[in-house]
Formats: structure tokens, sequence, C-alpha cells
């Protein structure tokens, strides 16, 4: 276990403090907001997508962006829905420090986490991603782009390409080192979308999620997700025990509040939605049954997802069972 350090310290206070300001302001913060770099260390940093859907203020920006800056160039972690907001990103980067992004890393496939990688391929970046990931993402692309450009409209999609990286790793575990800061890419289990990945800074005691963990709003299971394999990478990262955890929606926080609001949630949904199927509970008894859980209503979206979770999980078990 990292050893907790001044600045850890200092910096997890920060973060509950923040996340008390975030939970009363109850908004959907525009771009301008969201491309407000918020520090963990002096050389790992976050911008706090909206909690809100994709919409024309938060430019489809409704997830986390991390980077860390090294002597050797920044590394970025996912690139953002579009040219346009990858070229933001880029800008607020170079805001804070005259290392160019050098580096690439894609969490996941959906579309705000990818689909600015064609624009800093451009800029001479080299794109990071496992071959699950970047399978998924080709699956993907063209629903993912068409969906976006029907939500914020053609102009803010323009130039806007699906590129899944041209040399996607052939590992479920990748690991580098940049001006001595280690870098793991580590598949633990499918989770939002086929191929969602962690990525864990050992010596820093930060891990990167992507869609793994959600905070201070409710995870969503869509009829491709894997909520079985998500508790399973869930608890892979658990046994790291970080002292920051960047989720993939949500502000960074701590290994408990991560543990509350997505550890805990997916361990009673396939836990109970497993003991239904036993008992020969039929999905709408499943449904009824867990329909109500208030210790989880304090999640954002809770009314809009949790029960087509339920009906989902239940779906995805069914089918294995």
């Amino acid at each position: 276990m990292i050893a907790r350090t001044p600045a850890l310290l200092s910096t997890l206070i920060g973060l509950m403090i923040s996340s008390l300001t975030t939970a009363l302001a109850g908004e959907d913060r525009p771009i301008e907001r969201i491309l407000e770099p918020r520090a963990i260390t002096e050389q790992i940093h976050y911008f706090y997508g909206s909690l809100e859907n994709r919409t024309q203020a938060n430019l489809g920006m409704n997830n986390n962006v991390g980077f860390v800056i090294t002597d050797e160039g920044v590394v970025l972690i996912d690139s953002g829905p579009s040219h346009h907001v990858a070229q933001r990103i880029e800008q607020a980067v170079a805001d804070l420090t005259d290392q160019p992004i050098t580096h690439v890393i894609n969490l996941g496939s959906q579309d705000h986490r990818w689909l600015g990688n064609d624009y800093f391929l451009s800029q001479g970046a080299e794109i990071l991603a496992l071959e699950r990931t970047a399978a998924t993402q080709a699956e993907f692309a063209r629903q993912h782009l068409d969906r976006l450009t029907d939500t914020l409209g053609a102009a803010t999609m323009e130039s806007t390409e699906p590129r899944p990286a041209p040399s996607p790793i052939a590992s479920d575990h990748h690991a580098f080192e940049l001006s001595g800061v280690r870098f793991e890419m580590i598949h633990a289990g499918d989770a939002h979308f086929p191929g969602d990945i962690l990525l864990h800074l050992p010596d820093k005691g930060v891990v990167f999620s992507g869609d793994v963990v959600y905070t201070e709003r409710m995870l969503g299971i869509h009829p491709w997700s894997n909520p079985v394999e998500q508790l399973k990478a869930f608890e892979t990262m658990a046994s790291w025990e970080p002292e920051v955890v960047v989720p993939g929606h949500g502000e960074a926080t701590d290994l408990a509040t991560a543990q509350q609001d997505t550890g805990d949630y997916l361990a009673l949904l396939v836990r109970q939605v497993g003991e239904g199927l036993e008992n020969w509970e039929t999905l709408d008894e499943v449904v009824t049954r867990l329909a109500d859980l208030p210790q989880f209503r304090h999640l954002r979206h809770y009314d809009d997802w949790h029960r087509m979770n339920i009906n989902r999980t239940y779906l995805f078990m069914e089918a294995s069972f």
C-alpha cells in the first residue's frame, strides 16, 4: 500500500470539500468550467466532466479526462468526444505546462473517451489502447458519432473522425514508464463497455478507473454491459488500495466513496439477481423486490437508471444461468 503523503492527504481533504460544493450546485457545467484542471498532485490532474447528459453546454464531455505531466511530455487519459473538444483540451493543458501531449491512453470505447483521438494523432501523439478496447471502438464508432451529431449538431462535430489506436496492444496488461512515472493499463473485466480498462499509477497511489467506477451519479448498465465482470474489475482495483480514485464519472475521491457508490451497488445487484434466478423469480418479481434501494438514492439519475439496471442485470445473468 502507498504511504499517505502530505500532498495526497491535502488532496483528499480538498476533494471531499469540493464534492460537497459540487453537490450543492446541482447544475450542468459548461465546457469552459469543465476544462478548469483539478490537481491531484503537482503532476497529476483531471478535468471534471458534467454529471448531466451530453448537452450543448458541456459539448458531450460528461466524463472525466485526466493528464499526467512528465519531463518527457504529457500523458493524456482519454481524448474527449470530438475534434473540437480535443483542441480545447490541448489548450487547457498548455495553459498549465509547456510540455506537449505525447501520449493518449484510451480507457474505454464510449464516444467521449476516444473520438478526439484523430486530433491528437494529427499533432504527433501516440494513442495507447488495448486490442479489446480498440475493437469495441471500431464496432460502435458510427453509432456514437451519429448520436453525438444528432445531440450536439453537425457544426460541433465537424472534422471528428473516429480513429481507434493504429497499433493497439495485444495484451490485457501493458506497463510503461515515462520520466520515472510508472503507468499500468489493465483489463480486469468488461464493464460499461467491452474492453474497458483501469489505469494504475502504482507509485502515486492513484487509479483512473474509466467506467469501471462511477461516483455521485448512478452507473448505467447497457445491453452490452457486463455487470458481473465490472464487479470483478472493481474488486481488482480495490485490492490495490489506491489513495485516490478518479472515476469515469463523478469527482475524484477515496476508495471508500467509490466502494459506496459503485462497488456496493454492483455487489448487491449481482448477489440479489443471482438469488432471484436460483429461486425461479421472474424478471418482474426481481425488479419489484429491488426497486427501492434508499442507500443509493443520493446518486444523481437514480430514478432514470436503477430499475433499468436491475432489468438488464437479470437478462444478462439469465443468459448464462
